[in-house]
C-alpha cells in the first residue's frame, strides 16, 4: 500500500537538527574545472616557451609539427589528469563523490584521445612535408626509427580498445566486470604511449622547466595508482580479514551478505558508501563488484544487499560463509555529512534503496522516504524500513507501479499529477531539504528534473549513480 504523509507541521517525531556544513560539491566541481584548465595551460606555456607560437606561423611543415606539439602535449596532460582523477584519492572522493569524477574522467578521457590522434597525424604530415615522403611511409619511418615509438604505438593501440570499449553503446553490451577488467588496461596504455615524450619530445629534451613539470605530473598519478588503487586495499584487506559470515535471502532475486571481520571499526566507511568488491570463491575472483552499504557500518559487521542483475551478481546468492573478501574502497559522496539544511528526503527506486536505507539508520529524526518499485515484492527490505521510520520518527511513501513514462519518476497510478506537484504533494516544503536520490539513471534524471521544477536548488540534490 503506498503510505500518504502527513504535512511537514505534523511530522512525528520531528526535530530541527543542527544544519550540517554547506555541500561544497559544486563550488569544488568548479575547482575541479580550474584545476584542469590550470594544467593544461601550463602545457600550452611550455609549447610556447620553446618556440611553438613562431613555428605556428612559419612554413607549412613546420607549422604542422608545432600544431603536432601542442595537441600531443595537451593529450599527455589530460592523460595524466584523468588518471589522478580516477586514482580513488580520498579527498577527491569525499570532495567530488565518484559519479562526478566519473563524468570528469570520461569527458577528459575523450578529448585527450582526439587530441591525440591529431597529435599522431599532424606530426606524421609535418615530418612527411619536410622530408617530402607520404604519409604512411613518414608513419612507418616514424614508428620503427624513433626512441619509444614502438612503445606508443602499443599503448596507442590499448588506448583504442579502451575508448572504443567505452562508447555507450559498447558498453551497453558488456557486463561491467569485463568493461572494468577491460578499462584496465588504459593504465598499461597510458604509461606505454608516453615515454617517447621524455626520449624524442622537443619541449621536454630542451627546456628544464617542462622536464620538471612532466616529471612532477607523471610522478604524482602514478603515485596517486600505486597507493590508492593497489597499496591501499592490499593493506586493509590484510589487515581486517574479512569473510562472508551468511547469505540471506531478502525477496526473490535479492540476498543480503553479512560480513564479519577485524577491527571493522577502524574503516573509515559511513553509511550511503560502496565498496569494490571481489569474492574468493573461484573462477572470477578478480572481476571487481561495486555495492553499497545497505546498513550503516559497524564495529564488528558489513552488509550488502544485492540484486540478480546477471552481471556477476546472480553467483552472491551462492556464496558460502567464511569465503574470503578482497576490499577496496570505501567510495562515494552519498552521506550525511553532505546535508546543508535542517530536514532530509531521500528518492529511492528498486535497488537504488540500499544505501538510502543505511542512510536513514544514521539521519536525524523526521527524514522522508520516497520509494518506487513496480510491486510489493520488489520492496526490498521493507520490514527494516518500517521499523526505521517507527524507531526514529522518519515517514516512508511507497510509490508502486509502472513508471508513468519514461519522462516521470512517478508510478501510471500518479500521471495525473505533474512531477514537480506530487513531490510538492509528498512533501511540502521540499524546497527546504536535501534530497539523496539514488536508483536507475533514467528514473534518476527524472528525479532530478522535477526536483528543480519544485524549486530545489541544485546544492541541496545528492546523487549516486550506479551505472558505469
Amino acid at each position: 500500500m503506498t503510505a500518504m504523509l502527513p504535512s511537514a507541521a505534523a511530522r512525528p517525531g520531528a526535530s530541527r537538527p543542527t544544519p550540517a556544513p554547506p555541500d561544497v560539491r559544486g563550488g569544488r566541481g568548479d575547482g575541479v574545472l580550474a584545476v584542469v584548465g590550470l594544467s593544461v595551460v601550463v602545457s600550452v606555456a611550455l609549447w610556447l616557451a620553446g618556440r611553438g607560437g613562431q613555428d605556428l606561423f612559419g612554413s607549412g611543415a613546420v607549422s604542422l609539427t608545432s600544431l603536432g606539439r601542442v595537441t600531443g602535449m595537451v593529450a599527455s596532460d589530460l592523460l595524466l589528469v584523468q588518471v589522478l582523477a580516477m586514482a580513488r584519492i580520498p579527498w577527491a572522493e569525499r570532495a567530488f563523490g565518484q559519479d562526478r569524477l566519473a563524468r570528469w574522467h570520461r569527458l577528459l578521457g575523450f578529448t585527450s584521445f582526439h587530441l591525440m590522434l591529431a597529435h599522431v597525424v599532424l606530426i606524421t604530415l609535418g615530418y612527411a612535408a619536410a622530408a617530402q615522403t607520404g604519409f604512411l611511409a613518414e608513419l612507418w619511418s616514424l614508428v620503427r626509427t624513433y626512441p619509444g615509438m614502438l612503445l606508443a604505438t602499443a599503448g596507442t593501440g590499448l588506448l583504442v580498445m579502451v575508448v572504443v570499449t567505452s562508447v555507450r553503446m559498447a558498453r551497453r553490451k558488456l557486463r561491467y566486470e569485463s568493461w572494468h577488467l577491460l578499462h584496465l588496461y588504459a593504465y598499461l596504455g597510458v604509461g606505454l604511449a608516453l615515454p617517447h615524450q621524455i626520449w624524442t619530445g622537443t619541449d621536454f629534451v630542451s627546456s628544464p622547466w617542462a622536464r620538471a613539470y612532466w616529471w612532477t605530473l607523471y610522478g604524482v598519478a602514478l603515485a596517486g595508482v600505486l597507493v590508492y588503487r593497489l597499496g591501499v586495499p592490499l593493506v586493509r584487506t590484510l589487515r581486517h580479514q574479512v569473510v562472508v559470515s551468511r547469505v540471506v535471502e531478502e525477496a526473490p532475486g535479492v540476498v543480503s551478505l553479512h560480513l564479519t571481520g577485524r577491527a571493522l571499526h577502524r574503516l573509515p566507511a559511513r553509511a550511503g558508501q560502496f565498496f569494490v568488491w571481489r569474492f574468493l570463491d573461484g573462477p572470477g575472483w578478480s572481476r571487481g563488484h561495486p555495492y553499497s552499504l545497505s546498513a550503516r557500518p559497524h564495529r564488528s559487521m558489513l552488509r550488502i544487499t544485492v540484486k540478480d542483475l546477471g552481471d556477476g551478481s546472480r553467483s552472491l546468492a551462492d556464496i558460502r560463509p567464511g569465503t574470503k573478501v578482497l576490499l577496496e574502497g570505501p567510495y562515494g559522496a552519498l552521506t550525511s555529512d553532505r546535508r546543508t539544511r535542517a530536514s532530509t528526503t531521500l528518492m529511492a527506486a528498486g535497488i537504488g534503496i540500499t544505501p538510502l536505507r543505511a542512510l536513514l539508520e544514521e539521519l536525524p529524526p523526521g527524514a522522508t522516504l520516497l520509494y518506487r518499485a513496480r510491486d510489493e515484492s520488489e520492496l526490498v527490505l521493507r520490514a527494516e524500513l518500517d521499523a526505521l521510520a517507527a524507531a526514529r520518527g522518519h515517514r516512508v511513501a511507497y510509490l508502486l507501479g509502472r513508471r508513468a513514462s519514461d519522462s516521470s519518476w512517478l508510478p501510471e497510478s500518479w500521471s495525473h499529477v505533474d512531477d514537480a506537484a506530487a513531490l510538492r504533494h509528498l512533501v511540502p516544503d521540499i524546497a527546504e531539504n536535501d534530497v539523496f536520490v539514488c536508483g536507475p539513471d533514467a528514473w534518476a534524471d527524472a528525479a532530478i528534473a522535477a526536483l528543480a521544477a519544485a524549486g530545489v536548488p541544485e546544492a541541496q540534490v545528492h546523487l549516486e549513480r550506479f551505472t558505469y
